[in-house]
């Protein structure tokens, strides 16, 4: 029920705050004066909504804010509901409840991202949103027929909404999602619900033939697995036989190539050898020429040794001597008799001795002179047969040191070399370019090493005699083949074995699984029963009420048609498939809604809104609003509408608490059972609400 309804700034109103309580209430005055403006305070403050063109228009001019408010109650509960508009068009919301004096907030704002919405929240108090509460509870100017002439599905609706049916529609709704929700688990925990039954039941078929098919493959492979087994361990049985001779073979080849490497080696060591016995020979040849004559020369030094000695030593006497006679002449030079005295003594002598006479001193120097000059010469020809003979003994002991060193004495030795050479020449000859395993490999041994290691070769051709290489290589070859063929026998034994384990596993989860589901649909099944029979607005539940409605409001509806001074007596509701049929009828005769004059249609209108209005003490709206109801109507009927409305309110006070009448008829109101009427006039600061 209305409590108030406050506008401010709101239209025409400046500051206009109204009152209501049980019982019918009149808004009188001309047209234009803001009547109207109630209605729309109304549903902005409920719902937001409005038949104004745009929010903005709702500013009153010269105005930066307006805002409505309507407190209301609801059985027991107080609310209170207010919505504010600025400049810019920006709506702010606010739903309050009044509990034990205060104010306490439940809803603001249109935030329905966020969870949050105030008119979610009237609209689930009320029980109506703003297009049924306009059919339903407010008629606007001219527009009291519309409920014959709208969308008939429409009309369903709201008797559906009347009746409470709608609310099914909120159960059925839960109920789906609960159903939903129950699936949704179902699935989480088996990733498959009931309505996978029969995919689930062809996947098991489709399983159970693939098994079938599997399993002839899988022995078959496995059959050829044994076969291709046996091949190829025989092969590999043959390879390990005769490995150990390959491996032999190649060490063959092998100590062949380190022989022949060897001997080339060998070769090239004893052409080293040769040409160095051959440079002996060459130099101890010679050396031995050279010592052959070395009594000679050592009989040769000795003599020119001698010789030169005693000329060394004549040369010393004669030296000696000519110094002597030097001397002797410097003291000859200094003797001379003087009156036949002696210088020395000065005795009388009449000659000096002949050491002091220079004369004979002169002679004997010049002879000794002579002397020494043949003996040099002769001392210059020994020397340089000595250094001749010095040479030779150079060469001796060259040759000596050559011998020597080369280990040669004498001339056999010489020859003992030769035959060496001879011998390394012949071995030489020996060695071929290749070694074959062909013929007698011995007679290339050219010393102990080559001996053995032609003995080791022999050997080893001895223990592979019976082995043929080209017969390994071909066993060899096809062994890889083979094992690439069992391990392809493998794979595709594993991926048969591995599909048919799978397809077993899965077939039988499946099966499990889709028990579980039978036993899902069955309960699905009954839940789908229960909603549609008892929940869903065209079951056997809801059709049963909205059958009852229909005859409900068809009888008040007929039974206000009565104080109507009109040819209609009765009106009859079909509840269709998808909508609600109307009937007028007049008499026996059915009346077509097409066929009726105006005043006839809001006759009909009238007593079907007041017939629903008999309904609607079920509900949580329990007032109705009628905007100018009297168009179309003349006096009389005028004056009857009245009547019946009063009627109406007297006779079922329970069902509809409030009826407010907006109209300029103000006269067709007089001497009339109405508890409130508010005059509304228009001045130029805006309109103004008196109380009469």
């Amino acid at each position: 029920m209305l409590r108030s309804v406050e506008l401010a700034n709101f239209l025409s109103h400046v500051n206009t705050r109204l009152e209501f309580d049980n019982g019918v209430t009149v808004f009188v005055g001309p047209n234009g004066t803001g009547k109207s403006s109630v209605i729309d305070a109304i549903t902005f403050a409920l719902f937001g909504e409005h038949i104004r063109k745009s929010t903005k228009g709702l500013l009153r001019r010269g105005s930066n804010q307006a805002y409505a408010k309507v407190e209301f109650s609801i059985e027991n509960r107080q609310f209170e509901a207010v919505r504010k508009i600025d400049l810019k068009g920006t709506v702010s919301a606010q739903l309050y409840e009044k509990i034990n004096g205060e104010i306490v907030p439940l809803a603001a704002g249109e935030r329905k991202q966020f969870g949050e919405s105030m008119t979610q929240e009237i609209e689930s108090l009320i029980g109506l949103d703003f297009e049924k509460l306009k059919v339903a509870s407010i008629v606007q100017q001219g527009e009291l027929q519309s409920i014959i002439e709208a969308d008939p599905r429409k009309f369903k609706e709201l008797v559906n909404a009347i009746i409470g049916t709608d609310k099914l529609d909120i159960a059925y709704e839960s109920m789906k999602k609960a159903i939903d929700a129950f699936r949704m688990s179902v699935k989480t925990r088996l990733d498959y619900d009931d309505t996978d039954i029969e995919s689930l039941q062809n996947r098991i078929d489709s399983l159970s033939k693939e098994i079938l098919s599997l399993v002839p493959q899988k022995k078959r492979l496995e059959e050829e697995k044994i076969i291709q087994e046996k091949k190829f361990f025989t092969l590999q049985s043959m390879i390990e036989i005769e490995r150990p001779k390959e491996i032999k073979s190649k060490e063959i080849e092998k100590r062949k190539d380190e022989l022949a490497s060897y001997l080339r080696n060998a070769v090239t060591s004893i052409q080293k050898e040769i040409v160095e016995k051959e440079r002996k020979i060459m130099e101890c040849s010679s050396s031995l020429s050279a010592l052959s004559v070395k009594p000679q020369v050592e009989s040769e030094i000795r003599q020119v040794q001698y010789h030169i000695e005693q000329i060394r030593m004549e040369l010393k006497e004669v030296g000696e001597k000519i110094a002597k006679i030097k001397g002797q002449q410097e003291i000859a030079g200094k003797i001379h008799i003087t009156d036949g005295k002696c210088p020395v003594c000065d005795s009388k002598v009449d000659h000096i001795n002949p050491l002091f006479e220079e004369e004979h001193l002169r002679v004997e120097l010049e002879i000794l002179r002579k002397k020494s000059e043949v003996l040099s010469q002769e001392d210059v020809v020994n020397q340089n047969k000595k250094n001749e003979i010095d040479l030779k003994t150079r060469q001796i002991i060259k040759a000596e040191s050559i011998l020597s060193s080369n280990n040669i004495k004498n001339q056999e030795d010489l020859s003992r070399l030769k035959e060496d050479i001879l011998r390394l020449q012949t071995n030489i000859r020996k060695v071929p370019l290749e070694i074959s395993t062909t013929g007698n490999l011995m007679q290339f041994a050219i010393d102990e090493y080559s001996s053995n290691a032609i003995r080791s070769i022999l050997s080893l051709i001895e223990e592979t005699k019976d082995f043929d290489i080209l017969r390994f290589r071909n066993t060899q070859s096809e062994l890889e083949p083979q094992r690439k063929r069992l391990s392809i026998i493998d794979q595709e034994l594993g991926a048969v074995t591995t599909r048919l384990e799978f397809h077993k596993k899965e077939s039988e989860k499946t099966s499990q699984i889709l028990e579980e589901l039978h036993h899902v649909r069955q309960y699905v099944s009954s839940l789908e029963t229960i909603r549609g029979q008892i929940y869903n607005r065209d079951g056997p539940v809801a059709t049963s009420l909205r059958s009852w409605a229909l005859g409900t409001i068809s009888q008040k509806a007929s039974e206000y048609l009565t104080t109507f001074n009109v040819k209609i007596q009765r009106i009859s509701l079909e509840d269709k498939t998808r909508d609600i049929g109307i009937t007028c009828h007049s008499g026996n005769s059915i009346l077509d809604l097409e066929s009726l004059s105006g005043g006839e249609k809001v006759s009909v209108a009238l007593a079907l809104r007041l017939g629903m209005a008999h309904l609607m003490g079920s509900s949580n709206l329990n007032f109705i609003i009628l905007d100018e109801p009297t168009t179309h109507l003349d006096q009389e009927r005028r004056k009857s509408l009245v009547s019946v409305l009063m009627q109406a309110f007297e006779s079922n006070v329970d069902a509809i608490s409030q009826f407010i009448i907006i109209t300029h008829d103000s006269e067709i109101f007089e001497n009339s059972n109405v508890d409130s009427i508010y005059d509304f006039k228009s001045t130029p600061e805006g309109t103004v609400v008196t109380p009469i």
